[in-house]
């Protein structure tokens, strides 16, 4: 081949690549980069680095964060799609997802881009944000609540539900800025809340904000409507809140509800939000999320704050629309909570410690079923939850802990022990109650013993019980063991296993380190009633909630007579700590001590539970010391088993258990009928 052909192919190849290179440059890879750009600062929400046409960047900025300003601090995530060239336009569509709570929200916006030199642009359209958005529109997220679920007791009696109640506060539309203070202090004065405290809130919330104050379920002698209307802005709203038939119904076993508190929301770790209703204490507390149920939420498009939407059929094109639903999120109701709650008797109860002036409780069970009936702390708890969480030494009433533990001994009811006026043990004197019976001194039967308490006659039966079949006695009627049916906190009972000396003394009559709720006491006397050992049952279909459980780690105990809060908390679960039931109370067993606690009615102290009708009432009383007073302060006690009903009545500081947890006890069984 010769030279100049050579140069001619050399040539003709160059023209072709170089055709080549301009068919490929057809503007591509720019109106990619720009459709990326845009995807990229639409997902940061500035479009500060797009080149746009139509508007500029400032105010396109600013109808962006308007538009989507009611999805507070939420970012999307935007792509780009493929890029459709015609020529110097461009089209390109931009695929945004939300992520909104648990839900995730998508859609599909198209971008037009247009070519300028070597230079494209985007032609700004509010439908870039969200697909046929119009100027003046905005997006508006409300929450869709779910209905609280209600809590149910036996046989599905509704116990908490809808009913209605009484915002009460002060409305700031309706009052001048001027007088806000002055409104708010009389607001709070009037309610009796902290007048410092309102009036800052009140001053510190939006002029459109109604500032609550308090909820009532209706007016009452101080809380006038006449009062409230006196007031520049104080406002009452009709509204229902979920409640308990009264405001201390089984209050401290159920908790309440009400607006989650700065604490609980920081805590949820995103879960809840300002105005959100939870629960608080009890039940209600724990089983939140299934009673709460999963609120839903709406995104819709809305005239702008300031812009009507148009008559229908009015809109101009590129105007504001009819508002219309773009997302939705139904909410999900929550789930009635089943108890064993009998609404007649936990009432019944607690009319019955009404008067009670200390910490008091009534806790009854059904022995059959191990169904926790009432479980009622009176007046003088405070509202601590006495009945189940209450630590106290449970004196005279574990009595029947000892007997079961001489029973397996070789003992029988008509079994003689000593009863002597007083006891020496490592130098402590221990002696009977005052005012004992000397005809039930010297040789006496066991069941005479336990009829009168004898404290020496029981104490002196040290040297053959040892303080780990104690322990082991008190399992086998179910205390101070896991409750796992139970469904709710407890303190189920703590004996220790090893004890000796005085305390393995003290402890044959109840007190030394060990302790007893009254739930755990109601519960030992359920299981002489049921002859095997009773695990309480309150919450019907909790699930597998958080905490699940119900008895306490039967560990570190507090000081006899000290505040309940000030001991161990209660355990939601004790499998770790609380010892298995190895020996279950045997109906043998437990026919010896029904008849022991029917001698107390019959011949012994509770001799006033004779005029109970129906069913013969077997019964034990107790009375334990506590504090460092001479003399000491006392816990009045009495179990009682009463055909299928087994009850424990307890005062703290209460004197003796006949004369003072007695007569309610006596007062309850005969209601209850």
């Amino acid at each position: 081949m010769g030279k100049t052909t050579k140069f001619l192919v050399t040539g003709l190849s160059a023209l072709m690549l170089a055709g080549s290179l301009a068919a490929c440059d057809d503007g591509r890879a720019g109106a990619e980069g720009a459709a990326k750009q845009l995807a990229s600062s639409l997902a940061g929400l500035d479009l500060g680095p797009v080149a746009l046409e139509g508007t500029d960047t400032a105010a396109a900025n600013e109808q962006l964060k308007a538009v989507f300003a009611d999805l507070g601090d939420i970012k999307p995530s935007v792509a780009a799609g493929e890029v459709k060239l015609d020529g110097s336009k461009a089209t390109v569509p931009l695929d945004y997802s939300w992520k909104l709570g648990s839900a995730e929200w998508k859609y599909s916006s198209q971008a037009e881009l247009t070519k300028s030199g070597d230079k494209w642009t985007v032609q700004w359209n509010p439908a870039l944000l969200v697909p046929e958005l119009k100027d003046g529109e905005v997006l508006d997220v409300t929450t869709a609540r779910a209905k609280r679920g209600g809590i149910l007791g036996a046989g599905d009696t509704p116990i908490v539900q809808d009913r209605k109640v009484i915002r009460v506060g002060l409305d700031k539309t309706k009052v001048d800025a001027a007088k806000v203070e002055s409104s708010a202090s009389a607001l709070a004065g009037l309610v009796g809340l902290d007048v410092a405290e309102y009036t800052t809130q009140s001053a510190a919330a939006g002029p459109q904000a109604f500032v609550e104050a308090i909820v009532l379920r209706g007016f009452t002698a101080d809380i006038t409507e006449a009062k409230l209307k006196a007031i520049p802005g104080a406002v009452a709203l009709p509204d229902t809140l979920s409640l308990a038939p009264t405001r201390t119904f089984a209050r401290p076993v159920l908790g309440s509800v009400g607006q989650a508190s700065a604490e609980q929301i920081e805590k949820s770790k995103g879960a809840l939000k300002a105005g959100d209703i939870v629960g608080t204490g009890g039940l209600q507390e724990k089983y939140d999320s299934l009673l709460r149920g999963k609120d839903g939420l709406v995104v819709a498009v809305v005239p702008a704050p300031g812009q009507d939407a148009p008559a229908e059929g009015t809109a101009a094109e590129g105007t504001a629309a009819e508002p219309r639903t773009l997302f939705e999120v139904p909410a999900m109701d929550g789930t009635s909570l089943k108890t064993t709650l009998d609404v007649k008797l936990q009432q019944l109860a607690e009319a019955t410690l009404a008067d009670t002036g200390p910490a008091s409780a009534i806790v009854a069970i059904r022995p059959s079923t191990g169904a926790v009936l009432a479980a009622a702390s009176g007046p003088g708890s405070n509202g601590y939850n006495t009945a189940m969480l209450g630590q106290y030494a449970p004196g005279s009433t574990f009595k029947i802990v000892d007997s079961l533990a001489m029973i397996r001994d070789g003992m029988t009811p008509d079994s003689k022990v000593q009863c002597t006026p007083t006891l020496t043990v490592d130098g402590r004197t221990f002696k009977n109650a005052e005012g004992y019976p000397a005809s039930s001194l010297g040789s006496v039967a066991l069941r005479d013993a336990f009829a009168h308490s004898c404290n020496t006659a029981f104490i002196s039966a040290r040297d053959k019980v040892s303080q780990q079949q104690l322990e082991s006695a008190a399992t086998s009627l179910g205390v101070a063991v896991e409750a796992p049916k139970l469904g709710a906190d407890a303190f189920l009972g703590s004996v220790p296993g090893n004890a000796e000396g005085t305390e393995h003394a003290a402890s044959m009559i109840g007190q030394g380190k060990v302790l007893l709720s009254p739930l755990a006491a109601a519960v030992m006397a359920a299981s002489v009633g049921h002859g095997a050992p009773v695990s309480p049952q309150l919450v019907l279909n909790g699930g597998t909630q958080s905490g699940d459980g119900g008895a306490s780690d039967g560990g570190a105990s507090p000081t006899a007579g000290a505040s309940p809060t000030a001991g161990a908390s209660p355990s939601s679960s004790a499998s770790a700590t609380a010892p298995a039931i190895a020996k279950p109370v045997t109906k043998a067993e437990a026919a010896a001590l029904s008849d022991m606690m029917r001698a107390v009615v019959t011949s012994g102290h509770a001799g006033f539970l004779a005029q109970v009708p129906g069913a013969p009432v077997g019964a034990k009383t107790g009375t334990a010391e506590f504090g460092k007073d001479n003399p000491p302060k006392t816990h009045a006690w009495i179990v009682a088993v009463h055909g299928d009903l087994a009850v424990a009545v307890f005062v703290e500081d209460g004197g003796l258990g006949a004369t003072t947890s007695g007569p309610l006890l006596k007062e309850f069984l005969i209601a209850a009928g």
